[in-house]
């Protein structure tokens, strides 16, 4: 077992570990950790606890210090920096005639790099622009290209239910989703219906799609000939969360209505 601390440096990013060593750090306390990226802050997520060992990648690197008054002054000034560097970059790339959408721009702990995020629909040469942002800021400038799903987990909104995103809330990272989840729980293939603000399918569609293959498995589908408590019959309709069935009896007469039964009250004949 290792004492670690877990950090998280986005309000609903992922979880990383640091070697706390003598410090005694609590939940939501600021830090200060090295990284690969340079100086950071981060949130710690929970205080100072064992893991066993296979759950971490060594080798750990450690927690600087906990924020002093001067740390969180110089994070108040990056955030307001990264509003200047906002506008400045706009600006910028309006100048160079670029097709890009800038969405968030990030500061590390120790202003020796700002990171540009943005939006494109293809590849961007943006060689001159670093150029006229290092001459602007000297500092080291990176800009990364995001995917549609990343900017809107940036920027939150509300979604089609009324609550704020979930992967901008307390997602810690995206799931694959497929069209085939769609089909699995029976809703409607059309792309406003299923598809989030930002154009893909929705996150939540992922949620109970466990639920919907084990009920899909046991639920005889339409067509299937089943032996029910008032003879055998074929499956018209089937609504798979309650389990209700509706079964057109063989010996029932021309038009006479189905019959309503529980799933758990049928045999399969023949799917």
């Amino acid at each position: 077992m290792t004492e670690v601390v877990g950090v998280r440096f986005k309000d609903t990013g992922k979880t990383y570990y640091f070697d706390p060593g003598k410090l005694d750090i609590h939940k939501n306390d600021v830090v200060i950790v090295e990284t690969a990226r340079g100086t950071e802050n981060g949130t710690a997520v929970y205080g100072n606890k064992a893991v066993r060992d296979e759950e971490i990648v060594s080798p750990l690197k450690p927690v600087q210090r906990i924020a002093t008054k001067e740390d969180l002054a110089r994070i108040e000034k990056n955030r307001k920096s990264e509003k200047e560097a906002y506008s400045i970059c706009q600006k910028k790339i309006e100048e160079h005639k670029l097709d890009m959408n800038l969405t968030e721009v990030e500061y590390t702990f120790d202003g020796s790099k700002i990171i540009f995020y943005f939006t494109s629909d293809g590849r961007v040469d943006f060689r001159e622009l670093v150029k006229d942002l290092a001459s602007t800021f000297h500092t080291r400038i990176e800009l990364r290209q995001i995917g549609v799903r990343d900017e809107a987990k940036m920027l939150g909104g509300l979604g089609v239910c009324g609550r704020p995103f979930c992967c901008s809330t307390f997602l810690n990272d995206f799931h694959s989703v497929s069209i085939k989840m769609v089909k699995d729980q029976g809703l409607s293939l059309s792309p406003t219906k299923i598809s989030g603000c930002c154009g893909r399918l929705m996150c939540c569609l992922k949620y109970e799609q466990n639920s919907y293959e084990y009920l899909n498995k046991i639920t005889p589908r339409v067509g299937t000939v089943v032996d029910c408590r008032d003879g055998r019959g074929v499956v018209v309709d089937a609504a798979v969360l309650t389990g209700k069935l509706k079964v057109q009896l063989n010996s029932s007469p021309e038009g006479a209505p189905p019959i309503t039964v529980n799933r758990g009250e049928v045999r399969i004949v023949k799917k």
